[in-house]
């Protein structure tokens, strides 16, 4: 009999780890997500299934194992989040920018690389990325695909900056330096509106949902 554990609820429904004979998943079910809210959790979990089928032969995120109408399966990945991990080896961060530009390659964008928890210490010491709820495919890769795969790119390169002691060249320190228009609309405008929610209504408190996202591989 499979084994299972609630790694978390919310708003959006449930994230449980099962272990049915040795083999682990992650399951996400938005079936129990809040009335008003269970369109925008369905939303979500086929966006981030459609994500995981187009990253299907990627090492560092995880597996699309099934998906159905609420519910998704993905592999389990074997690590500490980064907040915990604490990466200070250059080479973590040189293995997550080529993990990242992969991704931008074959058309997805992370859109949310500002929370620490959703890079994670691989058991080996290699990088992995997971949580794809808001990411983005667009094959034809645009203007506003290029801006975000920056943000993306900045992102890590600030998680980099935090744990890492050495000086970071400098095309990456003007990288830092200049954020995208987007972002800059982002901070001004939506950020206030995103804190809101999540801290007041979901009741996070730091790290932008880390609390809350420790386990969830």
């Amino acid at each position: 009999m499979a084994e299972s554990e609630l790694l978390k609820k919310d708003l959006f429904g449930e994230i449980r780890r099962t272990n049915d004979g040795g083999s682990i998943q992650i399951v996400r079910d938005s079936g129990s997500a809040s009335l008003w809210l269970r369109w925008l959790a369905h939303l979500l979990l086929r966006r981030e299934a459609a994500v995981l089928a187009v990253l299907s032969d990627v090492h560092g995120v995880p597996q699309l194992l099934a998906a159905e109408h609420h519910r998704l399966a993905r592999s389990y990945l074997s690590g500490t989040p980064m907040h915990l991990g604490k990466p200070r080896d250059r080479a973590y961060f040189a293995a997550a920018a080529r993990l990242l530009s992969k991704l931008h390659r074959l058309g997805v964008v992370h859109n949310d690389l500002a929370k620490e928890p959703n890079l994670l210490v691989l058991d080996d010491g290699s990088p992995a990325l997971i949580d794809f709820q808001l990411a983005w495919f667009s094959p034809q890769r645009g203007r506003l695909f290029r801006l975000l795969a920056y943000e993306d790119l900045r992102h890590l390169l600030k998680h980099k900056r935090t744990y890492c002691p050495q000086p970071l060249p400098r095309r990456e320190r003007m990288i830092l330096r200049n954020p995208s228009t987007a972002s800059r609309l982002w901070m001004r405008t939506i950020k206030p509106v995103y804190l809101f929610i999540t801290r007041r209504l979901l009741g996070w408190e730091n790290r932008e949902g880390a609390a809350e996202r420790t386990d969830r591989r």
